[in-house]
C-alpha cells in the first residue's frame, strides 16, 4: 500500500535563519513544519519534530553560519530526528556551508574540516544536500551522496541589470568585475561575460588567516566602476584593501557583490568607513545589522524553485549559471 504521504514535500528550519526559511516556504506554498527546538541548560540542542513526517520528503534549512558549530550540530540532530521518524528522504539545505574554507591541507599536520563535516551530515542519516557558492568546487566530491550546488549569479545578475542599480553606477559602459584573488576568477569571469564587461584579476597573498595583502591590479580600472565579486565577507580586510588596491590604479568608485555575508566582528563599521560605495549580499545568511551601504537580496526564490524541482525529481540544470 502507497504511503498517504509519499509525495508529500515538508520544509523544516534550524535556528541560523528562519526569516529565510519562511520565504523559501512561502515562495513555493508551503507552511514550515513543525519542530521544536531548545536547549538543556548545559547548551545542548534538543529538537523535537511535532509533524507526522513517515513517508515525506523533508527538507532542512539551515546555513551553518555563525556560531558555527552550534549550529552544524543542530543540523546533525534534526536530521537524526527525521530519519528516525521514518522519513522518505530528507535534504540539507545550506545555503551558506561553514567550514567551506578549510577544504585543504594547505600546511602540515592540519584537518580538512570541510571533508569532516560531509561526512557527518553523511552519517547522520541525509539522503542529498543542496547547498549555494560553496567556496570551493571540490566540495561538492567530499560527500558520498548526491549534492545539488547552486550559483547565486542569476540574483546577482538580475540586481546589476536593474534601474535600481543603473542609477546608482549612471554610466554603465565604464563597468569592469574584478576577481579579488586568482580562486574567485572563475566567479568573477561567469558575470563579467553575461554583463559584457572587462575582467580585472588582483594578485593577493595572504600571509595569516582572515589577512590579505594585496600585490598587483592586473587589468585596466582608471575611470571606472569596479565591482568586486567574492563568495563571502568575513573580517572585510580582503575587500577593503581591494578596494584600496583599486583606488590607488583609479578606479572611480568599488562596489562589491559577495554570496554570503559572514561580517564578523567589527566589519560593518569597517566596511562603512572604507572606499566600498556599496556591499551586495545574499540572505543566506541573516543579518544582524544593517548599514546604509549593505544591499541584501533574497535567495529564496532560487532555494524555493531547487526545492521544488528536487521534490519533483526535475532537473535543477536550468537554475545554474
Amino acid at each position: 500500500m502507497v504511503s498517504v504521504m509519499e509525495n508529500k514535500l515538508i520544509i523544516f528550519s534550524g535556528a541560523a535563519n528562519p526569516a529565510l526559511s519562511k520565504a523559501i516556504a512561502s515562495e513555493i506554498g508551503e507552511k514550515i513544519g513543525d519542530a521544536e527546538i531548545t536547549r538543556f541548560a548545559d547548551g545542548e540542542s534538543q529538537i523535537k519534530i511535532r509533524d507526522n513526517v513517515r513517508g515525506a520528503d523533508c527538507f532542512i534549512i539551515q546555513p551553518t553560519a555563525p556560531p558555527v558549530n552550534e549550529n552544524v550540530m543542530e543540523l546533525l540532530i534534526i536530521i537524526d530526528a527525521l530519519v528516525r521518524a521514518s522519513a522518505r528522504r530528507v535534504t540539507a539545505v545550506m545555503p551558506y556551508y561553514g567550514y567551506g574554507r578549510q577544504d585543504r591541507k594547505a600546511e602540515p599536520r592540519v584537518p580538512i574540516s570541510a571533508k569532516l563535516v560531509a561526512n557527518l551530515i553523511t552519517a547522520s542519516g541525509a539522503d542529498r544536500v543542496l547547498a549555494m557558492d560553496l567556496h570551493a568546487s571540490q566540495i561538492q566530491g567530499f560527500f558520498d551522496i548526491p549534492l545539488d550546488h547552486l550559483y547565486v549569479n542569476p540574483v546577482f545578475l538580475k540586481y546589476f541589470t536593474s534601474p535600481e542599480f543603473k542609477a546608482l553606477v549612471k554610466n554603465f559602459d565604464d563597468l569592469c568585475i574584478v576577481a579579488p584573488d586568482a580562486g574567485g576568477v572563475e566567479r568573477a569571469r561567469a558575470i563579467a561575460k553575461r554583463l559584457g564587461v572587462t575582467l580585472v584579476i588582483v594578485d593577493k597573498r595572504r600571509p595569516r588567516p582572515n589577512q590579505a595583502d594585496v600585490m598587483n591590479v592586473i587589468g585596466n580600472v582608471k575611470d571606472k566602476t569596479a565591482i568586486i565579486v567574492d563568495d563571502l565577507v568575513d573580517t572585510a580586510g580582503t575587500l577593503i584593501k581591494v578596494a584600496a588596491a583599486l583606488k590607488k590604479e583609479g578606479a572611480r568608485r568599488t562596489i562589491a557583490a559577495c554570496t554570503h555575508g559572514v561580517l564578523s566582528g567589527n566589519a560593518i563599521e569597517k566596511i562603512e568607513k572604507s572606499d566600498i560605495e556599496r556591499l551586495v549580499i545574499s540572505d543566506s545568511i541573516a543579518l544582524k545589522k544593517t548599514s546604509k551601504k549593505i544591499k541584501v537580496l533574497s535567495v529564496a526564490e532560487l532555494l524555493g524553485k531547487a526545492i521544488k524541482s528536487i521534490h519533483m525529481e526535475r532537473s535543477i540544470s536550468e537554475l545554474f549559471a
